[in-house]
């Protein structure tokens, strides 16, 4: 198992975009995801979902990675990302990303929180 890492999957679902959006979704998330952010749960479709809304709205972004952890199936980082939105809006914040990978390596279960920064 090779495991992703978050830094990739941002960059290619929605600041660099190379791939489609599901062909990049199915690169880093596995069927079952189940993603939660602030306490709000998606499961892989509505994430999907909200990556579309979100990649047709940003202009670029740049996403840093401050620490990060993998041991076997557990992967947790503590990123930061700043994105221009298409309207302008610059949105920079940092995030407490927590993971359980799948057996071959994408992201199963994701925990989130962040806050702004300024």
């Amino acid at each position: 198992m090779t495991p992703v890492r978050i830094n990739d999957a941002i960059r290619e679902i929605a600041f660099e975009p190379r791939l489609g959006l599901d062909e990049a979704v199915e690169k880093y998330y596995a069927p079952d995801l189940i993603h939660v952010s602030d306490g709000r749960a998606r499961d892989r479709a509505e994430f999907g979902a909200m990556c579309a809304g979100l990649r047709a709205r940003i202009a670029e972004g740049q996403v840093t990675i401050l620490d990060e952890l993998c041991d076997g199936s557990t992967y947790a980082t503590r990123h930061r990302y700043r994105m221009t939105l298409a309207d302008g809006t610059v949105v920079h914040r940092e995030i407490y990303h927590f993971a359980t990978l799948a057996p071959d390596g994408r992201f199963q279960r994701v925990h989130e929180t962040g806050f702004d920064v300024e």
